[in-house]
Formats: C-alpha cells, sequence, structure tokens
C-alpha cells in the first residue's frame, strides 16, 4: 500500500543517511582542468596541507570522493547501537559505497554511480557545485572551527566544529583524518546542543588515493511538477537527485524533491490519496534520528498526503509541510 511503501522508503532514507554521512555527495573539477567533468585524484597528492576550518571541510570533500577503503564503524543513536562494515571503491571512474549492519536486523545498502552535483542545470548559479563552491556556501549558514586534536580508529585526528548560524538547522562535529582528510568520526547536534548520533570509524584499513579521474554527473534539467514549496530555510538549494530514489507507482507516482544547504538535507514527498488505500497518520513521526512531518491537503480538487523527512528542528519540517503550493497546471 501507498503509506507503507512511503514509510519504507522514508526508513530506507534513514538507512542510507549512514553513507552520506561522511561523505557529502556534491562536488566538482576545479576551474580550468581540462576535463570538466572528471577530477584527476592523484593531483591530491600534491596539494599543501590545510590550514583553516574552511580549508579542512573543502579537502574532507576531496577526500570522501577520492579515498578507497574497507572500514568498520558504529552508530550510536536514540534508537540504540549498530556495528557496521564499510567499503568504498572506484572504478572507471563510478564511485561505489556499501554499508552492511553487524548486528540487529540484517540490512544491506549499496550505492553507486557519479558524483551527484548539487544544483540542477549550469544555468543556476546560485548553488556552486565544487568542494570550494560547497565549503563557501556552508560558510554563509555556519560558522566552523578547530578544536583541539584527538585520536580517532588509531588514527590521529583534526577536530571540526560546524555550528549554525540560526536555529534552522543542526550542527555538526568531525573529526578528520590527520593525514588524508577523512572524516572519522561525526557527531550530530540538535537545536539544543544535544549529541543526537554519533558516527564513529572503530578500524579503518589504509585508504589509499584513487590512482585515476572520478566523473561527475552531468546538469539534467528538473523534473516537471504541479507542485513546490515556497518556503525553505536559507541557502536550501534544490538538488538532482537519481531515478532509482524515485518512488514509482504508476497508478498513483509519488513526487519527491531534494533540498540541502551542503550540509544539511530535507527530502520533501508528495502523493494523491486514492480511496481505500493507507495513508500515513498526520503529524510528527520519527525515524531513528530523523523526522518526518505528515499533512493531508487537498489540491486539484484532490486529497493529496504530504511528508517532509530530515534532520532538522521539527519547526522548521513543519513549516515546509505547512508551505506548499500547487500550480494551475504543470509546465
Amino acid at each position: 500500500m501507498a503509506g507503507r511503501r512511503i514509510a519504507r522508503r522514508l526508513a530506507l532514507l534513514s538507512s542510507a543517511a549512514l553513507l552520506t554521512h561522511l561523505s557529502p555527495v556534491v562536488a566538482e573539477a576545479p576551474a580550468g582542468q581540462a576535463d570538466a567533468g572528471r577530477f584527476d585524484c592523484r593531483q591530491l597528492a600534491d596539494w599543501e596541507p590545510p590550514e583553516t576550518p574552511l580549508e579542512w571541510f573543502e579537502r574532507s570533500l576531496w577526500a570522501n570522493h577520492c579515498l578507497v577503503f574497507q572500514a568498520r564503524a558504529v552508530r550510536i543513536g536514540i534508537d540504540g547501537v549498530r556495528t557496521l562494515a564499510l567499503s568504498r571503491d572506484i572504478q572507471d571512474g563510478v564511485e561505489r559505497e556499501v554499508a552492511r549492519f553487524l548486528d540487529g536486523p540484517p540490512v544491506f545498502f549499496e550505492r553507486s554511480g557519479h558524483i551527484s552535483r548539487m544544483n540542477w542545470s549550469s544555468a543556476d548559479e546560485s548553488a556552486p557545485a565544487s568542494p570550494a563552491g560547497i565549503a563557501r556556501h556552508v560558510d554563509q549558514y555556519y560558522r566552523l572551527s578547530l578544536g583541539n586534536d584527538e585520536r580517532i580508529a588509531n588514527r590521529g585526528a583534526v577536530r571540526l566544529d560546524i555550528e549554525p548560524l540560526d536555529g534552522m538547522r543542526f550542527g555538526q562535529r568531525l573529526w578528520l583524518d590527520a593525514q588524508t582528510s577523512l572524516p572519522l568520526k561525526r557527531e550530530l547536534i540538535d537545536d539544543r546542543g544535544r549529541v543526537v548520533e554519533t558516527f564513529q570509524f572503530t578500524e579503518l584499513q589504509s585508504p589509499r588515493l584513487h590512482e585515476g579521474g572520478v566523473i561527475l554527473e552531468d546538469y539534467r534539467e528538473p523534473p516537471r511538477q504541479s507542485w513546490f514549496p515556497t518556503w525553505l530555510p536559507d541557502g536550501f538549494v534544490d538538488q538532482p537527485i537519481g531515478s532509482e530514489a524515485e518512488p514509482q507507482d504508476r497508478e498513483r507516482p509519488v513526487g519527491h524533491r531534494i533540498y540541502s544547504d551542503g550540509l544539511s538535507t530535507l527530502s520533501l514527498f508528495v502523493e494523491p490519496i486514492e480511496e481505500g488505500h493507507e495513508r500515513l497518520i498526520p503529524g510528527l513521526h520519527r525515524l531513528g534520528i530523523s523526522l518526518a512531518v505528515v499533512r493531508h491537503v487537498v489540491a486539484d480538487e484532490r486529497p493529496h498526503q504530504v511528508v517532509v523527512m530530515g534532520e532538522l528542528p521539527p519547526r522548521v519540517l513543519v513549516q515546509v509541510a505547512e508551505n506548499l503550493a500547487w500550480r494551475e497546471s504543470p509546465e
């Protein structure tokens, strides 16, 4: 049923977040590179070590795309403790990430593809797609600072504190490998200053720099949909998603859009409600560390179910859900 399918989809997105916590999937080759759709990872070995908080953050984005490794990790959240086996590989410029839970209910998640961009079309210059651009974008909405060096997974680590400049998003603390800038640990901090999740490598086999390039997705035009949010937190940009992320239902299609400020993300789902089909209960729902707000609205003379999900303050999700508009006719 549709309601159960969306609930399963939201649960899957919560699990998928385990891979995206420590590996933002937005990057672009530097200006002037011969092939604008490919970045040669080998040049990272020649770059000077980062010094400022912004440089450390940008370098961590590159490390997430150019390092190959296997690791064990632990996730500690309000829903308990889970251990995972992680692996990351690159073949012919295509990245592949796999996460497998080692305890509790068996869960296996795999993601592969080209590096995603933060905006749909090259004509949209409001959301720069390179790690330098992403870092500058994040710097507008968060305060970045360096903390004390520590030791994580038997490796020296530099702590990076990321504090939101408003109450519209959560903060983070990242511990970056001093040698490679790869994130080794992440703490998610809510708007009350509480650590709501810790994700940490416990064992990292020697990461190596990919001996080749990584490919960026082509720019694409956004899909045509009859609805759109009239309010989003400052800095949140409509982000491209692959077709595999679109819930499929030929009889009652589910619209799905993702919005991100480069660090925090929210997902928006809209589907028509059909007579006799199960629907989610309106209100606030918790899915692990993520929250989901469900509303039932009438648009185009039909009832619809609206779901807004993310690791954001509840009032932000509610405000997005309450400020959805429909065009008179699809463009």
